[in-house]
């Protein structure tokens, strides 16, 4: 760790094939240490005080912001070379703050069983239309519709069934996630399947009444806010 800080704190790191000082060697023995121990380390804070060791007068800030991305990127190569997928590494490591290996894979572990699964495939395409949607409604608009849904607008029963499926789902799964209880947390979320299948067959998001549309483009929020719980899925 010291190796590291030391030489992105100076801007020496590797390029390309280029890496003359072993760097990537030296981060992949640090993240096997860390797995194969389950040692419980806080990466940020970890290279926050290697890096301090140094003169104030060099680019302390960026070389641990730089170090989170070369773990991130060497722990992908890792784990694909395991068989992992790397872009659900990829979608975990974007949540913010989330630096402990241990806490990181046991998440990508679980969310693998998760998206392989057909309520998490069909939960994810419902994801999929759901942000789409809103990308396109939220730059029309040029708004953002992460707010608080009116529940005395839901006039359809589908709409209803889905906003509290969602306030339920998430009572459920929080407090698992918070106990790193990863694969019951994922068994939570699937149950949103239904709801949003259901949702999207029988209701118009872009309703003639404004106030009603506004409401179902927030209700569509909800569940990008509620699927970005477990990972960044965009």
């Amino acid at each position: 760790l010291d190796t590291l800080a030391g030489f992105f704190a100076i801007d020496e790191k590797p390029t390309g094939s280029k890496d003359p000082f072993a760097l990537r060697r030296a981060a992949l023995g640090v993240i096997r240490l860390v797995l194969e121990n389950g040692l419980r380390l806080p990466l940020g804070r970890i290279f926050a005080f290697a890096v301090s060791q140094y003169p104030a007068d060099i680019r302390r800030d960026e070389a641990v912001e730089d170090l989170l991305a070369f773990f991130a990127d060497r722990l992908k190569v890792h784990l694909r070379e395991q068989g992992v997928r790397h872009d659900l590494v990829s979608a975990v490591f974007a949540l913010d703050g989330e630096d402990d290996l241990v806490r990181l894979l046991a998440r990508v572990e679980a969310l693998s069983d998760f998206v392989s699964g057909e309520s998490g495939v069909n939960l994810m395409a419902g994801y999929k239309r759901a942000s789409n949607i809103l990308r396109i409604e939220e730059k029309k608009d040029g708004t953002s519709y992460d707010a608080d849904v009116s529940a005395d607008l839901l006039s359809l029963e589908e709409e209803r069934n889905l906003y509290e499926a969602l306030i339920d789902v998430r009572h459920k799964a929080l407090p698992l996630l918070r106990d790193e209880d990863y694969a019951a947390a994922m068994t939570e979320f699937a149950r949103l399947r239904e709801p949003v299948d259901t949702f999207f067959e029988k209701v118009t998001v872009n309703s003639d009444n404004a106030d009603e549309r506004a409401n179902r483009l927030k209700l569509l929020a909800q569940i990008r806010t509620a699927l970005h719980d477990i990972a960044d899925f965009s």
